[in-house]
């Protein structure tokens, strides 16, 4: 039998009336499925960046990316967070559902909105930063909001180029949780959290399923 207390600590009504003040990494995207990867990229940014919580924000269609082959929404919830069960700082959700827009300028405005008492920075990998420029009012998302980009295996050196152009005011982790996450500083900030890169992928894992030779 499942623990309520677990099931619970995914409920986004519980999550925007919390009246603690946290410092909060938001993880948007389609977790189509999600995969060890998605959990790598939560552990690097919590443990460099001190962050209380990670909220992974299950998209209910993301408008880059094609409906043939989504899963629908309760099913990569689900699988989401049976992934992430054991990370007690992991929260899924999807609050977009509710909304009524995947687009994550607004996302963004509304969740500051909600939660004034939280400190929230956008999480992402390197290899969506490669492709920043191609999502609706990122220059707005940019200025509302500070970025941490976690390295992903062949898109460094992309990755922090298109940071240098689109992106203003880079800062190493350290500092980037210091000024921004604790301090005075708001956006726009960025850092990029290099290390160990995780391999894994929600492509490669469907073609896998598809062909029958994954797990």
């Amino acid at each position: 039998m499942a623990d309520p207390g677990q099931a619970r600590r995914h409920l986004t009504p519980d999550l925007f009336h919390d009246g603690r003040r946290l410092r909060i990494g938001l993880f948007g995207g389609s977790f189509n499925p999600a995969h060890e990867g998605h959990l790598h990229l939560s552990d690097s940014a919590a443990r460099q960046l001190g962050l209380d919580e990670v909220w992974w924000l299950v998209s209910p269609q993301n408008p880059l990316k094609q409906r043939d082959g989504m899963a629908p929404l309760r099913t990569r919830l689900d699988g989401a967070r049976h992934l992430a069960a054991a990370r007690r700082k992991i929260r899924v959700i999807a609050p977009e559902s509710g909304f009524g827009s995947a687009l994550t300028w607004q996302t963004v405005q509304t969740l500051r909105r909600r939660c004034p008492q939280h400190r929230f920075c956008w999480l992402m990998g390197a290899d969506n930063l490669v492709g920043f420029s191609a999502w609706q009012r990122h220059d707005v998302i940019a200025r509302t909001i500070p970025i941490a980009v976690i390295d992903r295996p062949g898109y460094s050196y992309r990755a922090l180029s298109k940071g240098g152009l689109l992106l203003r005011s880079r800062l190493s982790p350290r500092r980037f949780a210091a000024a921004v996450l604790r301090g005075p500083k708001r956006p726009p900030a960025w850092c990029f959290i290099a290390g160990r890169r995780h391999h894994a992928s929600a492509t490669a894992l469907r073609q896998a399923d598809r062909t029958g030779t994954g797990a």
